[in-house]
């Protein structure tokens, strides 16, 4: 996958990746595709991806062994912050 950013510093993956870590989330609580995929993979998590057919981002929760979209979005950036809020951070 390409890795398709916004170009706004600090609103990409690696940049939410770097700031959960800093907040103290534990790892297995998240999954963003591309950069921070935990393996082996746990049980139930928040994650964030590129939607099926690679046009725009997806966030929500994976439970059960299912994904579970709860939000589309356009930009990485709105994805990103998207997650956190599904983290509480």
């Amino acid at each position: 996958m390409t890795d398709r950013t916004d170009g706004a510093a600090g609103t990409g993956r690696h940049a939410l990746d770097r700031a959960l870590r800093e907040a103290g989330v534990p790892e297995g609580y998240y999954w963003i595709e591309g950069v921070h995929e935990p393996a082996p993979t746990p049980p139930d998590f928040a994650y964030l991806r590129a939607r099926p057919g690679g046009v725009g981002w997806e966030t929500g929760v994976y439970e059960r062994g299912a994904y579970e979209p709860v939000a589309a979005h356009d930009t990485e950036a709105d994805a990103c912050a998207h997650l956190r809020t599904l983290l509480g951070v």
